[in-house]
């Protein structure tokens, strides 16, 4: 079973070009113009995604999260969120990776089985790096004006937060 679990990926392969053959589809300028089309794409992205990424590192430099972190714990800690998760609730909607580093952090220090490791790896899974999402795909389709998407997806993360905190608590609190 493992032999054919481990080919696979070659026998996909195969059947995609079989199947690429039969229709009269010529492998190689499909292969090139989706290379042409990707590196397009990518021209595109590229200025949003500095800016983004830019903008990103200023603000943790800054420490400015940590600080609303500590503002707004108190508040969080009366709706049933855990403390050590504010800087994540933070960082999540700019970056990624900043959250998983937060995450990993927590988890580190109050363990995976804690309240506080398991609401973080709730609120990773259920959440979304909106602000990134957003400037990816509304650059690809070549968007300008963002309406009502980023409040709203805003709000969505913070419903996420919220219901990943009282959902952990009510299972595992």
């Amino acid at each position: 079973m493992k032999a054919l679990l481990d080919l696979f990926p070659a026998l996909l392969l195969c059947i995609l070009c079989l199947c690429a053959r039969g229709r009269g589809v010529e492998l190689y300028a499909a292969l090139t113009a989706g290379a042409k089309k990707g590196l397009r794409l990518t021209a595109e992205l590229l200025p949003a995604l500095t800016v983004l990424f830019a903008l990103i590192w200023l603000l943790r430099a800054s420490g400015l999260p940590e600080l609303l972190g500590r503002l707004l714990a108190p508040l969080l800690s009366r709706l049933g969120v855990p403390e050590d998760t504010v800087l994540l609730m933070l960082l999540r909607p700019l970056s990624g990776s900043g959250a998983l580093a937060a995450a990993s952090e927590i988890i580190g220090r109050s363990g995976a089985d804690s309240l506080a490791g398991r609401t973080a790896a709730v609120m990773l899974g259920s959440s979304e790096t909106t602000l990134y999402v957003t400037a990816v795909y509304f650059s690809a389709a070549g968007v300008k004006n963002t309406r009502w998407t980023i409040p709203a997806a805003l709000c969505a993360d913070l419903v996420c937060f919220l219901s990943s905190a009282w959902i952990c608590r009510l299972l595992w609190g």
